[in-house]
């Protein structure tokens, strides 16, 4: 995870989406090898839009509540908010292509 990347919580993560306008959530696990894939995807996407989107990961073995709460079933899944709602959900271990293109749907 690099700086701009966010570690998200069972404790932080609603808090998060409250406060900024655009979040992008990776629900993953360690064990996970697709979420290993996807991971430097979204540290990237977290510099290319520093200032502009808070990308966070949140590890689901960890976080049981949220990953609940939102209906992660299978991991890796991108979820998608704008101005805390849920404007949009990913899953799998997709290209960058296809997450940048859903932020920049949401962002724009």
């Amino acid at each position: 995870m690099n700086k701009t990347t966010v570690e998200l919580t069972d404790k932080n993560i609603d808090a998060t989406i409250a406060s900024n306008d655009t979040v992008v959530v990776d629900f993953w696990a360690e064990w996970c090898g697709p979420c290993r894939a996807i991971g430097p995807i979204i540290d990237e996407l977290s510099k290319a839009y520093e200032g502009r989107a808070i990308l966070g990961k949140l590890d689901v073995d960890e976080n049981k509540e949220t990953a609940a709460t939102y209906g992660i079933i299978s991991i890796p899944t991108v979820l998608f908010f704008k101005n805390g709602k849920l404007a949009g959900r990913v899953k799998g271990a997709v290209p960058k292509s296809v997450l940048e293109a859903k932020l920049q749907e949401i962002l724009f």
